[in-house]
């Protein structure tokens, strides 16, 4: 195996194994997914970029890996290919219609090789969810059906295979070629469990849109480019920043990194700023989390200008935990609201251990004799809470979740992030899938 696919397939089975991603329906580990894509690759194609950037074509969206990650240990045409195969609708670009017509639009602007690769992970993945999910698979096939016209520039033994597959899941679940996105696509984004919850609940759109990229944003050190890089060095270490902004023509167009800026080095090549690198000055801090998921910094605009600059550092301050600590308060009231409702009476104990019960009673000992209030439920653990009303008040299937094991990784994730706000600790290192996951699935909750 060629040493840059090799490592490519070590630091992609790596980073998803880290954050224990297995694949939805089977739970096998994510790279059996990966090495379906990359052989599929590897059978059109000799290209060691085009076979890396398959291994690692879902490192951005799905891994706390970035972008700079990616071009710093495999160069910048790996980087350029998985960044066109990564997606670049943001949560408040409207419903899954509305983002996936985006992102097809962006891969319509995509090299051959990208296409070559997207076309071997549209094959796997159509085959997987159709054979598994058949109500999204009919969402699925007909986005697939809209995105093949914009693939015919990838190698044709892939296109044409893509076609078959597609064209046989879309007669086995009975999809018509006339179906539209907006048609197929309504309903799929959350479960009808979690809109009922939410739907009551003002106050999580409040919080989610309260806050924006100004809130959080610093402002970003420029230079012209070709100037000095001792100089810049120097000024990274006075104003105690990462990243440097360098201009042409007086606009900020791309930025280096401090690690890029060595004594004695010439100015090395700045980081171009992409489009999906930036949001707008007022954009919600969902937006914010989203460029960061897939960057280490996240530029701001204003007026079509770049102002600031958002590292994931960033997300510790106080206003960022502040909030997402908000987000899991206002989820627990309604989760606890969601069992008053459907398990009345204390019809809930049933699914929680004599143990976790003795602790709650415990807590309402405690909380009854400081005259503080509350009843039973209002003391269980955050875990016990999200258990009941994930796996008993519905089943795992209707919370969106393909396993009773994946609902409760979701529910051990959330609380591990909970508790991590709650006592200081660091979150972007520990916690950075969690907040990613949360914020996304909630904001497309607000915008159903």
């Amino acid at each position: 195996m060629n040493d840059l696919v090799e490592r490519a397939r070590a630091h992609a089975v790596q980073n998803h194994a880290r954050i224990n991603q297995r694949l939805k329906y089977i739970l096998q580990p994510y790279d059996v997914h990966l090495k379906a894509v990359a052989d599929l690759v590897a059978s059109v194609t000799d290209d060691p970029e085009t076979i890396a950037s398959a291994w690692l074509h879902d490192t951005l969206e799905d891994t706390p890996a970035t972008f700079e990650d990616i071009s710093r240990d495999f160069g910048p045409g790996v980087a350029c290919l998985v960044t066109e195969l990564t997606d670049v609708s943001k949560p408040s670009d409207g419903n899954r219609a509305a983002r996936k017509e985006i992102d097809r639009r962006h891969l319509a602007l995509a090299s051959p090789r990208a296409k070559t690769v997207k076309l071997a992970d549209l094959i796997v993945n159509s085959q997987d969810i159709c054979k598994h999910d058949e109500r999204f698979g009919r969402v699925y096939i007909v986005e697939m059906m809209a995105l093949l016209a914009v693939l015919h520039e990838g190698d044709a033994i892939l296109y044409e295979r893509a076609g078959r597959v597609v064209e046989k899941c879309a007669r086995t679940l009975g999809v018509v070629e006339s179906s539209s996105l907006s048609e197929q696509s309504d309903g799929i984004e959350s479960s009808p469990q979690e809109v009922e919850l939410f739907s009551r609940y003002r106050g999580i759109r409040l919080l989610i849109e309260a806050f924006t990229a100004r809130d959080i944003f610093e402002p970003l050190l420029s230079f012209d480019g070709g100037g000095d890089p001792e100089g810049m060095r120097q000024a990274c270490g006075r104003h105690n920043c990462s990243v440097v902004g360098i201009r042409e023509e007086g606009s900020i167009v791309g930025y280096l990194l401090s690690d890029d800026l060595h004594p004695g080095s010439p100015v090395p090549v700045a980081h171009p700023i992409l489009p999906q690198q930036t949001v707008q000055l007022e954009d919600s801090l969902s937006d914010v989390i989203h460029v960061l998921s897939s960057f280490s910094y996240c530029f701001v605009l204003l007026d079509g200008s770049i102002i600031g600059v958002v590292g994931r550092p960033n997300v510790e301050k106080p206003v960022v935990r502040m909030w997402l600590f908000g987000m899991i308060i206002l989820v627990e009231m309604a989760v606890v609201e969601s069992i008053r409702r459907h398990l009345p009476d204390g019809a809930w104990q049933e699914f929680v251990s004599e143990g976790r019960l003795n602790k709650a009673r415990q807590l309402l000992e405690e909380r009854t004799r400081r005259k503080l209030g509350g009843d039973l439920l209002d003391c269980l653990q955050f875990s016990d809470k999200m258990a009941v009303a994930m796996l008993r008040v519905a089943t795992f299937k209707e919370s969106g979740f393909a396993s009773a094991a994946a609902t409760k990784k979701v529910i051990k994730e959330l609380e591990s992030l909970r508790n991590n706000l709650a006592h200081g600790q660091d979150i972007t290192r520990n916690d950075w899938p969690q907040i990613v996951r949360m914020t996304r699935r909630l904001h497309m909750l607000l915008k159903r």
